[in-house]
């Protein structure tokens, strides 16, 4: 899901030798102009060495479409912020809650009206969505609702309200062929438009 995949020790670059890349400095800060021509800046906001957070510039003008961020202090970065209109709101956070490297939870603003309007977890960490709650005409409720209890990659029970009145009028249980999880119950958050 992200471009940048923490190694588990992030931590700071002293400036004692050389990475290859052109960097400048700032105070707790390191902008390293990438080979692509794009910009990863990264900040360590506590002066322990680690870093806290790192943008990820691809267009280099001056605005991350992408942030990682340590968020609890254990040198590993386990949350993202995308920015992918670079409108200068999230249009996903992703988060990796027991920090094995994969994104386990995200919620999505697939408009862009800087409203979230679809929520996917994976609460047994097995790389499958468990969970999805979804706006999908994008009115402000949710409108589809799917759970994978057993964790078989397909959704036991999936509710929805068709006809987007505020009342659930849908509902299946264990039906392969309403699947918003995506194939093999991989997320696939469009699916369930």
């Amino acid at each position: 899901m992200s471009e940048y995949e923490d190694p588990g020790h992030s931590s700071w670059d002293d400036g004692s030798h050389d990475t290859g890349h052109d960097t400048t400095e700032h105070d707790n800060a390191i902008i390293v102009e990438l080979s692509d021509g794009s910009q990863a800046t990264v900040v360590d906001t506590d002066g322990d060495h680690y870093a806290d957070l790192v943008g990820i510039d691809h267009d280099a003008d001056g605005h991350p479409e992408v942030v990682y961020a340590d968020t609890d202090g254990d040198h590993k970065l386990d949350t993202a912020v995308y920015d992918y209109n670079e409108d200068g709101q999230p249009d996903a956070i992703g988060v990796d809650r027991n920090h094995d490297g994969n994104i386990d939870a995200i919620a999505l603003d697939r408009n862009h009206d800087g409203h979230i309007d679809t929520i996917i977890s994976d609460d047994d960490y097995d790389g499958k969505a468990d969970h999805l709650v979804a706006d999908t005409n994008f009115d402000g409720r949710p409108d589809l609702a799917a759970v994978d209890r057993d964790e078989d990659g397909q959704p036991d029970v999936v509710v929805a309200d068709t006809d987007y009145d505020g009342t659930a009028d849908t509902v299946h249980y264990g039906d392969p062929d309403s699947n918003p999880l995506g194939h093999g119950g991989h997320v696939d958050p469009y699916a369930a438009r």
